[in-house]
């Protein structure tokens, strides 16, 4: 069965740019991941199978799409990295991904089902308001 996550956590960068994963994560990418930059100024973290789903699905596009999906995944690709979690669950976040995703201490740590997603509490705000309306207006989703 595939990983999956789910939650809201509030962490801090330490002063090497390292984020101490939740807990609940940790085991899940205990064997490494993959980290890259995401729209709306994120990143997300994807466990090795699934960064191997997306990147697929990505050069495929690409393939297939020239142009903009040509951009896209380039944009994808360039920006991702290798990753593992240290003994106490830090993973390194390197300079050039933080300030894409305007980190600065604090970030929001949310799982998103196949990946984790790494945001500033600003753009967070965002995310959630936008979210919260939508929710309201598909009230028809079951939930």
């Amino acid at each position: 069965m595939a990983t999956r996550f789910f939650g809201w956590f509030q962490h801090t960068l330490d002063d090497k740019g390292r984020l101490i994963l939740p807990a609940e994560f940790r085991d899940s990418l205990e064997a490494g991941a993959y980290i890259g930059r995401f729209p709306d100024h994120c990143l997300a973290i994807y466990p090795p199978g699934e960064f191997d789903t997306v990147t697929e699905d990505i050069t495929q596009a690409a393939k297939e799409g020239g142009g903009d999906a040509l951009a896209a995944s380039r944009f994808f690709n360039s920006g991702a990295r290798p990753i593992a979690p240290d003994k106490q669950g830090r993973i390194p976040i390197a300079q050039h991904l933080r300030e894409w995703a305007q980190l600065d201490r604090d970030v929001v740590v949310t799982g998103q089902q196949k990946r984790i997603e790494l945001w500033s509490p600003e753009n967070w705000r965002d995310v959630e308001e936008r979210g919260q309306a939508e929710l309201a207006r598909r009230q028809g989703w079951g939930i």
